[in-house]
């Protein structure tokens, strides 16, 4: 007998058929994938921003900062360059993108120096990139952050001025004078002081100009004011470091720290509380505006100074020393102001008595006794002269002894 199928076992067999096709596909898709063959070009998939490398000389590539809205950057951190991979990925950017000259762009914004004929020494690298780091520092921390320091601390000094008020003598003048102040002493401070007030001026004219007087003065006069201030500016530089090299060798004998400076830094020279502190000829104030502001400031300001004016013998001036120069400058001219302000109000409005002593040269010696108590004792002791030098004392130039109005 013939045997027959029962129709149940090919319902059967035709599901299974069917389960194996269905898992058939993934596995011919990866044998085909396996398999090369010519296929249409297709747009590529976009890539996520975070699967970008990111690329030193692209800004656009580079994760956003918490802090990218200040306008500032380290100069000094250069990024290194790897030439051979941007050789490399130049030769293939030529085939793919023919005449695309965005390369030739960013091989001029970059620091290789190339060959130029010109005889300049940086003529080879015709855009410096650290040039922009120092812009944004400049414009960024110099000016924001030395704007606020020149103009708080001249209104903190106002406002301790309405406070407190010129500190006035406590005693009645005597009408007996000592020389304070050589005639020599006095030229070369009041030239370090009118050459310094020149160099501030024209500074922050130049440093700060363009938020408050170009509005006002259009951009002609402002451009016209600015040239003028500069060259001002880079005439007078030489005249106030010589003024600080001789300074410093007339006054740097009485500057010397004393152990009675300590008291008068830990009461503030009783500027607070009015009480007395004895000092020498210099207090401990005047000690550290000699060495702070004009050793320590005016040495840094001349010296960077000299080399923005490039006058300094057998010096190469490239960019970066120029923008490292320009740095250092403006951050000690704005710390040196900024003491200069409580240096010219004690010896303007603060002190009763004080500017006359510049001036004339001579203070009554209640004035000696009272703010400069240690010194007047060596006077009153013969330990110093009262008079140093040959002049004549105040009143007898007016024709007779001095009065014993304010001195």
């Amino acid at each position: 007998m013939k045997p027959t199928l029962n129709p149940g076992w090919f319902r059967y067999l035709a599901g299974v058929a069917c389960a194996l096709a269905l898992l058939a596909p993934p596995g011919a898709a990866r044998a085909q994938a396996s398999a090369p063959q010519a296929a249409p070009a297709t747009p590529a998939a976009a890539v996520p921003a975070d699967a970008i490398p990111a690329d030193a000389n692209n800004p656009a590539t580079h994760p956003v900062q918490p802090f990218a809205g200040i306008a500032s950057e380290n100069i000094f951190n250069v990024p290194k360059r790897d030439i051979a991979a941007e050789a490399q990925a130049q030769q293939a950017r030529t085939q793919s993108q023919p005449g695309n000259n965005a390369p030739v762009w960013r091989e001029v914004n970059s620091d290789q120096a190339h060959y130029s004929s010109l005889p300049a020494k940086e003529a080879g690298v015709l855009i410096q990139r650290t040039g922009q780091k120092w812009r944004l520092f400049r414009n960024g921390v110099i000016t924001v952050w030395g704007g606020w320091l020149i103009v708080t601390v001249p209104a903190a000094i106002l406002a301790f001025f309405f406070w407190r008020g010129a500190i006035p003598l406590k005693t009645p003048r005597t009408g007996r004078m000592i020389q304070r102040f050589t005639p020599l002493e006095r030229l070369v401070h009041w030239t370090m002081a009118i050459s310094f007030v020149t160099l501030a001026v024209s500074g922050i004219a130049m440093l700060f100009g363009k938020y408050f007087l170009l509005p006002l003065m259009g951009h002609t006069l402002f451009g016209w004011l600015t040239y003028l201030l500069k060259n001002v500016h880079n005439v007078v530089g030489p005249v106030f470091t010589l003024s600080i090299i001789v300074g410093f060798v007339i006054f740097v004998r009485d500057n010397f720290p004393a152990r009675e400076d300590w008291q008068w830094f830990i009461k503030l020279g009783g500027l607070v509380s009015g009480q007395h502190v004895p000092s020498g000829r210099f207090n401990a104030g005047e000690k550290a505006w000699f060495w702070g502001g004009l050793v320590v400031f005016g040495l840094i300001l001349s010296a960077s100074g000299w080399v923005l004016d490039m006058i300094v013998p057998g010096m190469d001036f490239y960019r970066a020393t120029m923008q490292i120069a320009n740095v250092i400058h403006g951050i000690a001219a704005v710390l040196m102001m900024a003491m200069a302000c409580g240096h010219i109000y004690m010896g303007t409005i603060g002190m009763e008595g004080a500017y006359r002593a510049m001036r004339d040269g001579w203070v009554d010696e209640a004035w000696a006794k009272e703010h400069h108590e240690l010194w007047y004792d060596d006077i009153k002791a013969g330990k110093i002269p009262v008079q140093r030098a040959a002049e004549p004392e105040p009143g007898a130039r007016a024709g007779g002894r001095a009065s014993p109005g304010k001195v």
